[in-house]
């Protein structure tokens, strides 16, 4: 039975296929929601793959009501930096850890910018997926419904914008998330590493 689904098809360590993929969704139509859910644990990508493909869909599909991006608690041991102190940027050794803090900064820095549109980050817990190994002592059953529940929902505290969820609860994140100056020098550094600004 035909319900209306579309796949798209891209890969998200690279940069012109994030710029196809965004043109394919936009072409489909206006979507309600986008859940930036894809991440790598290591190896060359996780920059790429975590922090610069979720910017881009953002920047490049057609705004979405509701952008839900993946958080880890991982994200608290994050480097708050972007660059050494001489100046050389830190992208090839970007750690999972910090793919994780880069991308809730993002989250908040939508949340500030586009106060029309819900975005919210969401730590899933560690799960017994591919990535989380076998022995990841998170319920897999806990890891979708607050992703889902922010999708869908319009209960009040699902209609907030800006937050921090785990399991549906709002936490706290790393200080760095609510400091703007180093969301703006996140963005900054995206909009040169992209040519796309967040209009």
């Amino acid at each position: 039975m035909d319900r209306g689904a579309a796949g798209v098809v891209g890969d998200l360590s690279d940069m012109e296929q994030v710029r196809d993929l965004a043109g394919q969704v936009n072409r489909i139509g206006t979507v309600d929601v986008v859940i930036h859910n894809a991440g790598v644990l290591t190896g060359p990508h996780v920059f790429q793959v975590n922090v610069v493909a979720p910017y881009l869909l953002t920047a490049l599909i057609h705004r979405a009501r509701r952008q839900i991006y993946l958080s880890s608690g991982m994200h608290r041991g994050g480097r708050a930096v972007l660059a050494d102190k001489d100046g050389s940027e830190l992208v090839p050794r970007v750690s999972y850890s910090d793919s994780k803090l880069y991308v809730t900064a993002l989250m908040a820095a939508a949340a500030r910018l586009w106060p029309d549109v819900l975005s919210n980050a969401v730590d899933p817990g560690w799960v017994p997926t591919r990535m989380g190994g076998p022995g990841a002592p998170d319920d897999l059953g806990l890891g979708h419904p607050t992703q889902e529940w922010l999708a869908t929902s319009d209960a009040p505290e699902a209609l907030t914008s800006g937050g921090y969820w785990y399991h549906q609860h709002r936490q706290q994140a790393h200080d760095a998330v609510y400091d703007v100056a180093f969301q703006d020098a996140l963005l900054n550094h995206l909009v040169r590493v992209t040519g796309e600004h967040l209009m």
